[in-house]
This record gives structure tokens, C-alpha cells and sequence, in this order.
């Protein structure tokens, strides 16, 4: 019953948290279950203290046993015999002393609640399996014991045993189910923007692959065709060349107009784009746009526009784990302000000279009269651009 990885670290997605809360919701159980069950029995001083004592500190030693095990299974992690050992031992003490004095009401407690969270670890149907020995061998026991004992209420001493196995396997199997879920679909939504950034870089690479081989197809033709013709008619290797030299020329050309186009898209296009791949790794993208805003400012500042947007959103698939985003362009003095927000943010690494980060934009912007500012708020990161009109 894996989610397949460990969740140390989600870098603030909120799926660390809800690990967490479901971590404390099944060592809560345990802990509230048996310590007001048991609590009373251990306080009521016609119980011989020593049996107090030995059901206590038994009864103590298995929620935290229980909570150690909890813990270990939330981060898929093997179980640890110590704590096996502790919460094995600690159980059958805490349910051999009430039911060995005649009390079978919660000897089965601490039991059932062990059975249930060791059966975590197991796949799903030998869990259930196994919880379904638990439902006849802990009965049988109450029943055993109340007949050997003359207890008059023998069907108490029978179902209250069922009862804490039905009360406790399901209901933490459950929870660990929806852990389980949630990790899956966390996974599923990084995937989903891995794929859609990959989906892009691939349609760049196709429209390069097809400029690129064609050119160096005909150049590597008319380039042998030239060689065997240089010495025996040196003028058509001559114009064999002259065609290699303009052809080649062709391929820069039209290799600088695609990456030209690939980094000077429209700003339209940019936040159609980003608002398509946020929305793709699962997040939810509000876009507040002046159209006519963005089509009238220079061709220079809008480009840049357009690459804030890009790393922006490259940042925030690569550097946070975003729920909600908002991309708005608006009117600001004689030009036009750009901020992108978003939550679940990790601190971004900020490198100057690669030409296309924060830092690089931010001169870039300053060289057209704009600028760049970003800033990190607890798990809020702002980037702001403006420029002149």
C-alpha cells in the first residue's frame, strides 16, 4: 500500500501538511481511544495499583509505539523492529491485564488499535486479510476467557472485541488511502507541467530539426558534388560553392527568424501560453489582460514583456509548488505594468549572465527605460515589470 515515494520535502505544495494532519488524525485516534478508554479503568482506586501502574505505562508505551510506526508509514519507510517489539509487547500487556482481572470492556482496545496500524504496512488485501483474522481471533479470546471465568455477560466479552477491530481498521486504512490519493495526484500535477514544458521545447526542436536538415542535406550533397569537380571542372565547383555559401546563409537566416520568433513571441501568445501550462501542472491561473494595452507598446518593450512572463512561469513550475497564480497587465503612467503572483513559492535562484533569468531581464529592462523588481512573502513571490509605452 506504497504512494511509490517518500515525501520529505514538497517545498510547499501543502501536501507536507497534509501529511502531517493525516499523521496526527491516526496517532490522535490512538492516543484519544486509549487514553479515555483506559484512562478511568487506570484512575479507579479499587484497581490494585500495581495493575494500574503495569496497564498504564503498557497502555502509554503503545500509543507512542503506535505514533513511531505512523510516522514511518506516512514517509514509506519500513517499519523499525524496535518499535514492532515495543508496540507487539506493550498491546498484549495492556490487554492481558484488564481481561486476566475480568474487565471486557477494554482489554481489546490497544490490541485492535496495534493490529490496525501494523497492518498499514502491508499490501491492501492482506491488510484486509489480516483484519479479518483480527475479527475472529479477538472475539474468540473474550469468549474463551468470559466461559473460563463465569462471566455472565459472555455476548459483551464477544463483541466489544469485534466492534474496536471494525472501529479502527477501516477508519485508518481509509485515511491512509486518501494520503495515498493525495500523493498521486500531487505526482500527477508535476508530471503534467514537466510535460507540458517538455511538449514546447519539443515543437522548438521539430521546427529546428526541419529548417536545419533540410539546408544541411543540400550542403552536404553540393559540397561532394564540388569536390569531385575540383579539379576536373574547377569553374562549376566554383558555383557548386557559391550555391554551399548561399545556402548556408539561408539556414542562419532562417534558423535566427525561428529563434527570433521563439523569444519574441507576442505577449498575448506568452500569457495565452503560461496561463495553459500553469493550468496543465494543476494550477489555477486568473489573467487579467489590457489587449489593446499590450498591442500598442513597442515591439522592444513588449518582447521583454514577453520573456518576463516565460521565466516567470518557468519559475514557478521549476521553484514552487503553486496552487493559484495571477498574471495582469495594466496601464501604469506614460506605459504599462506586468505582475505575476503566485503562492507555494521556494526561494528562486536568481543568476546573472544567462540571459534569460530575473537578474539578466531585470537589465535588460533597465537598458529600454523599464524595470524589474520580484519579491518573496512568506510562500507569496511577485514579480513586477514595467515599462514605458
Amino acid at each position: 500500500m506504497s504512494t511509490g515515494r517518500a515525501v520529505a520535502d514538497d517545498g510547499g505544495s501543502g501536501l507536507a501538511g497534509f501529511r502531517r494532519n493525516v499523521w496526527w488524525g491516526l496517532a490522535g485516534t490512538v492516543a484519544c481511544v486509549l487514553g479515555f478508554a483506559v484512562g478511568d479503568w487506570v484512575l479507579d482506586p479499587d484497581v490494585p495499583a500495581g495493575l494500574r501502574a503495569l496497564t498504564g505505562l503498557s497502555t502509554a508505551a503503545t500509543i507512542v509505539a503506535c505514533g513511531a510506526l505512523l510516522g514511518r508509514r506516512m514517509r514509506d519507510r519500513a517499519p523499525s523492529a524496535g518499535w514492532l517489539v515495543t508496540a507487539g509487547c506493550a498491546a498484549v500487556v495492556a490487554g492481558a491485564v484488564p481481561l486476566a482481572v475480568g474487565n471486557f470492556g477494554i482489554w481489546s482496545i490497544a490490541p485492535a488499535a496495534t493490529i490496525a496500524v501494523l497492518v498499514m504496512f502491508l499490501p491492501a488485501r492482506r491488510a484486509w486479510q489480516v483484519l479479518g483474522a483480527a475479527l475472529v481471533v479477538l472475539p474468540a479470546i473474550g469468549l474463551v476467557v468470559a466461559l473460563a471465568t463465569g462471566e455472565p455477560n459472555v455476548a459483551h466479552a464477544v463483541w466489544m472485541p469485534a466492534l474496536m477491530v471494525v472501529a479502527f481498521g477501516p477508519a485508518m486504512l481509509g485515511m491512509l488511502r486518501g494520503w495515498q490519493v493525495a500523493a498521486r495526484l500531487d505526482d500527477a500535477r508535476r508530471l503534467a507541467g514537466q510535460l507540458a514544458v517538455a511538449d514546447e521545447r519539443l515543437r522548438f526542436a521539430a521546427d529546428l530539426h526541419d529548417i536545419q536538415g533540410h539546408h544541411l542535406q543540400v550542403i552536404a550533397l553540393k559540397s561532394e558534388l564540388a569536390a569531385r569537380l575540383a579539379e576536373a571542372d574547377p569553374a562549376r565547383a566554383a558555383a557548386q560553392m557559391r550555391e554551399v555559401q548561399q545556402l548556408a546563409g539561408d539556414a542562419l537566416r532562417e534558423t535566427r527568424a525561428l529563434v527570433q520568433g521563439y523569444r519574441r513571441t507576442t505577449l498575448d501568445a506568452e500569457i495565452a501560453n503560461a496561463s495553459k501550462v500553469l493550468a496543465a501542472a494543476g494550477v489555477e491561473v486568473r489573467a487579467d489582460v489590457d489587449a489593446g494595452l499590450a498591442a500598442a507598446l513597442p515591439d522592444a518593450p513588449r518582447s521583454l514583456l514577453g520573456l518576463v512572463v516565460r521565466e516567470a512561469t518557468t519559475n514557478v513550475l521549476r521553484h514552487s509548488r503553486a496552487t493559484r497564480a495571477a498574471i495582469v497587465l495594466v496601464p501604469d503612467d506614460d506605459g504599462a505594468r506586468l505582475v505575476i503572483d503566485n503562492d507555494g513559492a521556494r526561494p528562486v535562484v536568481v543568476a546573472a549572465g544567462d540571459g534569460t533569468g530575473l537578474a539578466s531581464l531585470a537589465e535588460r529592462l533597465d537598458a529600454v527605460g523599464g524595470r524589474l523588481s520580484w519579491v518573496s512573502d512568506e510562500d507569496r513571490f511577485v514579480v513586477t515589470a514595467t515599462v514605458a509605452g
